[in-house]
């Protein structure tokens, strides 16, 4: 089938069912390479992969940003919505209901065991992706020095964006010439340029939404404004955006605590999707249904609008020096921060030797790539019946 004939509905019920399965985060991006490229033949293998580099070079959570991607290669802006509707929107209804049982029943004294034990199961999880964004990332004295500005700046209460935009200034001038070497940009056609209308009808639309917030609801378009800052500043992928979550809800705005915020983030790794469906946890706890919407879509809408934007000027943000320095700068700063997290989230627990052993062998586990599903049901099993 030509990819441009293909229905809509084809494109949201395809990814509806990858999404229902869609636990691993950044590992989804192979599964949705089965289903556009080797089963489907949407996109070419070349095509995709040029996908990949731009999703890892803007802001937001990359298994998400790839499903809008094959949407908007194939059938334009629609498309495209289709495609990341589809895919986040298991991972909202299961979130959904387990923030109302949550809600209902945690004060329950198995369900406080069973949450007591996932915030053990959370820190390993944190630590973790810290490490693994450390391994891929840092390489220089330099990327270094800024991973550890970045975190003393976040744990004595520095604001984890400035911390970014720091990192990236710094970048653009510290880094060497000879590890960003220019190469000429192609120039954009105008056919790459067909789907500019969507997007600016997207940004309308996103934009008139939070009009309507500021004028009809102050504190949802609080909640709202919170959430797409969150989500353009992170860069790297979904684990990228919990230190600037935990910054603004749990020390700046105090809507929840450290440990209700880890609950949330336990929750978000037993539902498929990536982990910034934290989000909906979030505003469900704070304002309701109404509010776990508004705080979803907020999350979720910067990225697909960045998204249809850069796609027709890939090559030239791709290959330009001085994005590209900037851009490891900001990669580094979270590599700090994700630190300065691990050590809050420390802070809230009240550790014994038997808790300390249940983190490091939880650790160990993801570690060594064992499915982070089995890991945080293991904990949870180990916390109703130790805990």
């Amino acid at each position: 089938m030509n990819p441009q004939n293909i229905p809509y509905r084809k494109l949201f019920f395809s990814f509806l069912r990858l999404g229902l399965t869609a636990f691993g985060g950044p590992a989804m991006v192979a599964y949705i390479k089965e289903l556009a490229v080797n089963k489907n033949k949407w996109l070419t293998g070349q095509c995709f992969q040029n996908g990949v580099a731009i999703c890892q070079s803007i802001p937001g959570a990359t298994a998400m940003q790839m499903a809008a991607y094959v949407g908007l290669r194939t059938r334009g802006v629609l498309g495209a919505l289709c495609t990341y509707i589809g895919f986040g929107l298991p991972a909202f209804l299961l979130m959904l209901v387990f923030s109302t049982l949550y809600q209902r029943f945690a004060n329950v004294n198995f369900v406080m065991s069973l949450f007591n034990g996932l915030q053990l199961i959370v820190i390993a999880i944190v630590a973790n992706a810290t490490l693994s964004f450390a391994k891929n990332i840092l390489k220089t004295w330099a990327d270094i020095v800024f991973t550890i500005l970045a975190a003393t700046f976040l744990l004595f209460n520095g604001n984890p964006i400035l911390a970014i935009l720091g990192c990236a200034v710094l970048g653009v001038f510290i880094y060497s010439k000879n590890n960003y070497e220019k190469i000429n940009a192609q120039e954009v056609s105008l056919k790459s340029k067909k789907n500019s209308a969507g997007s600016f009808a997207l940004l309308f639309i996103f934009l008139l939404g939070l009009l309507l917030l500021f004028l009809f609801d102050k504190k949802l378009f609080k909640l709202a404004y919170l959430m797409a800052r969150i989500d353009l500043f992170a860069f790297g992928g979904g684990y990228a955006s919990l230190p600037l979550m935990f910054h603004e809800v749990v020390k700046h705005m105090h809507w929840l605590s450290s440990k209700v915020f880890m609950d949330g983030i336990a929750l978000g790794q037993v539902t498929p999707g990536p982990i910034v469906i934290t989000s909906t946890f979030v505003g469900y706890l704070c304002f309701g249904i109404i509010g776990a919407l508004v705080a979803t879509i907020s999350m979720f809408s910067p990225s697909i609008i960045v998204l249809t934007f850069t796609v027709p000027y890939f090559d030239k943000i791709q290959h330009n020096v001085y994005f590209k320095r900037a851009l490891n700068g900001v990669l580094v700063s979270f590599v700090g921060l994700l630190l300065a997290v691990t050590v809050k989230f420390s802070f809230a627990v009240d550790w014994s030797l038997y808790k300390l052993l249940i983190t490091i062998l939880a650790f160990i586990a993801l570690y060594r790539k064992v499915d982070i599903l089995w890991v945080v049901m293991a904990g949870a099993i180990i916390s109703i019946f130790t805990l």
